[in-house]
């Protein structure tokens, strides 16, 4: 014998209320009185019932999915981000599906993402073109870039000050006296390591240094320590580094230990960038500049959903400031 298929008017007739009260139940953060909904909770049971999401989909034409494109997950930080994320969108009654890129660049998956009617779309360590962000506008559907920036378009930014971010590390290592200072970038393109190469330069430049080599190890853990061993491929080594990201910071630190012998701060400096938690491991103890995840993750969240529910896409943009951690991986300046 075939089961009859239970729907939420069948809950309704046992528990003695409306149909609209049982879908109000079933909606996370709907109002329904804590009577109603113990009788619907318990005519359910009953019954066996299980709200179907794709026909709740179909009426109400929303999905509440958001679209949370990642990459490079082989790096700590966009672990803890993700995780944060997902967290705070199913509080708030979304669905998050997770779409991995292998480059910086989302534009392959886009098509892909709109299939499933996402109401939004949330991007992490990834970007995409200003034309393709301007057709998820025209689609009405908002997007926000976790620390990236795409000027000119209607996709909204959060992210931390990375200029200055890259200023306070290039003055940090001239208050240490260092002579040679190099720098690993991350991806060449990115925003993030645009803005903190940038601001690093800007600070040698005040004082009529210039970079002694600069490496690129495209915020990958291998290409790292690549990066490192072709700054110690010559005559000359540097006596400071600073690394875009503390992922690869911690592939120089390992390269310079394991293959050179190099005591670090002592021979060589090193600085990173994000202060993930290993960069406070003793093995590390990573002096770095610290990015409020936290409260870019809240914001981000906030006005992803803030848009959905109004109907409207915007730009705005957030930039939070970061301070450097000061710790044992570099020559701490006398004037600190």
């Amino acid at each position: 014998m075939v089961q009859k298929n239970i729907t939420s008017e069948d809950v309704a007739k046992l528990a003695k209320v409306s149909q609209s009260a049982v879908s109000r139940t079933f909606t996370p953060g709907a109002s329904v009185s804590d009577k109603t909904r113990a009788k619907v909770l318990a005519a359910a049971k009953t019954l066996s019932y299980r709200p179907n999401a794709i026909a709740r989909t179909l009426v109400t034409q929303q999905s509440r999915v958001i679209a949370v494109v990642v990459a490079h997950l082989d790096n700590p930080l966009y672990l803890d981000v993700l995780e944060s994320l997902s967290k705070q969108l199913q509080q708030e009654g979304f669905h998050v599906l997770l779409f991995m890129t292998d480059a910086g660049d989302a534009d392959q998956i886009l098509q892909e993402m709109l299939q499933y009617q996402v109401q939004g779309v949330l991007m992490a360590s990834v970007t995409l073109s200003s034309g393709l962000a301007e057709e998820c506008a025209e689609l009405g559907i908002p997007v926000v870039l976790f620390n990236r920036i795409i000027p000119g378009t209607r996709a909204s930014t959060v992210s931390s000050d990375n200029f200055a971010g890259g200023q306070r590390v290039g003055r940090f290592l001239l208050l240490g006296g260092h002579k040679r200072i190099a720098y690993i970038a991350g991806q060449e393109q990115s925003s993030t390591n645009r803005d903190r190469e940038a601001g690093f330069l800007s600070a040698l430049d005040e004082q009529n240094v210039e970079c002694w080599q600069k490496e690129v190890g495209n915020y990958d853990f291998e290409e790292a320590g690549n990066a490192t061993r072709r700054l110690m491929s010559g005559s000359e080594v540097p006596d400071a580094i600073f690394v875009a990201s503390d992922a690869m910071a911690i592939s120089v630190i390992d390269t310079l230990r394991n293959q050179y012998d190099i005591k670090i701060s002592d021979d060589i400096s090193v600085v990173g960038y994000d202060n993930i938690p290993q960069a406070a491991w003793a093995a590390y103890s990573l002096t770095t500049v610290e990015q409020q995840f936290s409260s870019m993750i809240q914001i981000a969240v906030q006005t992803l959903l803030r848009q959905i529910r109004a109907d409207q896409v915007e730009s705005e943009s957030y930039v939070l400031p970061g301070d450097l951690v000061v710790r044992n991986s570099a020559r701490i300046p006398p004037e600190l």
